[in-house]
């Protein structure tokens, strides 16, 4: 059997009025890419802050790349994005990220060649553009987060624990991120991320860990995830805005367990006893003039929103995780 890049059992998080992880137990084989999500507030960073042996668990066991989590041979084979973004604004990017390689032990020519592909990888040496030799504070918040995640991989690391990684990035930058986390998997590493932001999860994510309030309340392969909640939501695309019988149609709790505007089409959930072809009669009957009407898997947003609730979702949303 091989060994998880992490296995966590039972770890527990206390502060003095706040129990911030509640016998929290996870594994993330080698070579995935696996999401840690949940709203602001959930317990996330603080999960991450002790699997790097940042804060240490009141209760729970925790291994990582097959060694207990306080092994110090563990700092240099795991990257680090942390929440918090820090740099040192007033140096130049190379000399920070020289910094940031040499603390892991690269040296020399070794070292400004990995900066050079990277600083190229992630477009922030091209097009007569040379922001290696820029300070820190000259760049934009996107360019600085860029110069922060290749200091967490210029040591090639075997696991890579990115904390909210998409937070503040336009999409450009987005894509240079996520087109960059699917390489490394292809090189074998494994990656973990957090993150409250389902659709990203659910392109990139080969399984994930939902946690609310410091509990994990789902846990698994994404598909696995979507399927166990079977096709009971219907893509629903009307031509021009529901008439009122077409209302009373949508309202009918013997039909339709809820319904939900995305403004191009509406997901319509099923009542638990209810077919989809007698919804779509109801609907003909009704004079809708449907152009899509599909049965789909629920999204992830969607589950975790069933999962987490929506009320948790905004409470959490002015917390920290």
């Amino acid at each position: 059997m091989t060994t998880p890049a992490l296995d966590i059992q039972g770890i527990v998080k206390r502060y003095e009025h706040h129990v911030a992880v509640k016998s929290l137990s996870l594994s993330v084989p080698k070579g995935a890419v696996y999401g840690l999500l949940g709203p602001n507030g959930a317990g996330k960073t603080t999960t991450i802050r002790m699997l790097l042996n940042i804060i240490a668990p009141d209760e729970g066991t925790i291994r990582v790349l097959g060694l207990a989590h306080s092994d110090p041979s563990l700092v240099d084979r795991i990257g680090y994005l942390p929440e918090e973004r820090g740099l040192y604004r007033k140096m130049q990017v190379r000399r920070v990220l020289r910094f940031l390689g040499e603390l892991k032990g690269m040296s020399g020519k070794t070292l400004d060649a990995k900066i050079d592909m990277w600083l190229e990888r992630m477009q922030l040496n091209s097009g007569g553009e040379n922001w290696g030799n820029a300070k820190v504070d000259e760049l934009s918040r996107g360019m600085q987060q860029k110069v922060q995640f290749i200091g967490a991989l210029l040591h090639e690391p075997e696991l890579v624990i990115l904390d909210e990684p998409f937070s503040g990035l336009d999409p450009i930058n987005a894509q240079a991120l996520k087109d960059t986390i699917v390489d490394l998997k292809k090189q074998g590493r494994t990656l973990i991320f957090s993150t409250h932001i389902m659709d990203n999860a659910e392109r990139m994510c080969d399984s994930v860990c939902i946690i609310a309030r410091g509990e994990k309340v789902l846990d698994g392969a994404v598909a696995d995830v979507r399927d166990s909640y079977g096709s009971r939501m219907v893509a629903l695309g009307l031509v021009g805005a529901p008439s009122a019988e077409v209302r009373m149609v949508l309202d009918d709790k013997r039909l339709v367990a809820r319904a939900d505007d995305s403004n191009r089409y509406l997901e319509v959930e099923l009542a638990p006893n209810a077919l989809a072809q007698d919804l779509l009669a109801s609907l003909v009957g009704a004079g809708a003039q449907i152009e899509r009407f599909e049965l789909v898997r629920p999204s992830l947003h969607r589950i975790f929103l069933e999962k987490v609730g929506a009320t948790n979702v905004e409470a959490g949303m002015s917390g920290h995780g």
